[in-house]
């Protein structure tokens, strides 16, 4: 991850802290803005850079967790193949090789049909849930 620099606030010294009243007194109101806008612009870079440092973050450990999710996903098809490939050679002997094969195309299409028709229930919920009162979509 990229390290954002740091920003370090002006150092004031005693007499900018605490104006003494003399000091207020011979102040003008354009000398007061200033010192607003300065704190202001000073307030903004150091807003800016924990903004950027904070994204920098973000986006690394997005980057990671899509990394890890692809491998998972890749892990867990390949389970899915070898549990495949073992109930084919487990239903040989009783069902044949074409028997078997069957079986087990079949059952996993049942399983994916019973997913998509769960998905698409909750994708119509969805859509419901973004229809306005008037339309009757609710």
């Amino acid at each position: 991850m990229a390290e954002a620099e740091e920003v370090t606030l002006p150092k004031r010294t005693p007499e900018e802290r605490e104006p003494s009243l003399e000091a207020a007194e011979n102040r003008s109101l354009i000398d007061d803005v200033e010192v607003l806008i300065e704190d202001g612009r000073t307030y903004l870079e150091a807003e800016l850079n924990y903004q950027k440092t904070r994204g920098l973050f973000v986006a690394d450990r997005a980057g990671q967790v899509a990394a890890f999710g692809v491998a998972g996903l890749v892990f867990a098809l390949m389970a899915l193949v070898a549990l495949t490939v073992g109930l084919v050679i487990a239903l040989t002997p009783p069902l044949g090789v074409w028997g078997a094969t069957g079986v087990v195309v079949i059952v996993w299409l049942l399983v994916a049909v019973i997913a998509f028709t769960v998905a698409a229930g909750r994708w119509r919920q969805l859509m419901q849930s973004f229809g306005s009162p008037g339309d009757g979509t609710k």
